[in-house]
């Protein structure tokens, strides 16, 4: 019997992560999903297991490093293996560069590029146990087209994003002969929560945005290519005259 593929997946209970989260568990997949709120995990995973598989939830705030050795840990206790490693969960804030808070930018970075860090390099050994000659394990960064073309007043927001993309890209330098592969997935607005400023009526409509739908499909079809082939970076951008911002 073919033992059941597994993937962590941060901020997980809405948006992007739930988005990954479902498409996944409907692929078979078991899973370890994570975000800040219990209530909301749990809920998330109730719906999750309807697909059949089993579901982990681990409540973690990704500014609090024990925190993320933590949700490594318990991820590693219930499964013991990583074939997909999904680091979505981020921060976002909007501010000119001439007085935005230092604090907030170390904020920032704590959440969209630590964390990320520190669960990549705790769970890198179970992702190369999975490696076969042909099957590799996969790690998806949910960063931002941000981080590849700048926009005003996200100066802290894109740099994160840029290191999260750099992060991946030398990974793959390091490991991806090891069978353990990259991919930054860099998409302009989605329509989450996290992009509510941006709706309205003088301002981008919800319908005519990127669906969480659509970075999940790119998100698990990273998982489908051989461990021979790397994708180290995915744009995704909206129509028209949008090619080069968010």
């Amino acid at each position: 019997m073919t033992e059941r593929r597994v993937a962590l997946v941060t901020g997980a209970s809405r948006g992007i992560g739930a988005a990954v989260a479902d498409r996944f568990a409907r692929e078979g997949w078991d899973l370890t999903i994570s975000a800040r709120g219990a209530d909301a995990l749990d809920e998330r995973a109730e719906a999750l297991r309807a697909h059949g598989g089993r579901v982990l939830t681990v409540p973690a705030d990704m500014s609090d490093e024990e925190a993320v050795a933590t949700l490594a840990a318990r991820h590693l206790d219930e499964y013991g293996r990583t074939d997909a490693l999904v680091l979505n969960a981020g921060m976002g804030a909007m501010g000119a560069f001439a007085d935005f808070p230092a604090r907030r930018f170390d904020k920032l970075y704590q959440v969209n590029v630590r964390a990320p860090f520190l669960l990549a390099q705790s769970l890198l050994a179970s992702m190369k146990s999975t490696v076969t000659k042909t099957i590799g394990a996969k790690v998806i960064a949910i960063s931002s087209i941000t981080g590849v073309y700048p926009e005003p007043n996200l100066i802290a927001y894109g740099s994160t994003k840029a290191a999260l993309i750099s992060m991946c890209e030398t990974f793959n330098l390091e490991e991806s002969v090891n069978g353990v592969s990259a991919t930054s997935i860099c998409p302009g607005y989605v329509d989450t929560d996290m992009s509510e400023w941006t709706k309205g009526d003088d301002a981008i409509p919800a319908d005519e945005m990127i669906s969480g739908d659509d970075v999940a499909e790119i998100a698990y079809s990273v998982t489908r290519l051989s461990r021979w082939a790397v994708l180290p970076q995915a744009i995704l951008t909206r129509p028209g005259e949008n090619m080069h911002r968010a």
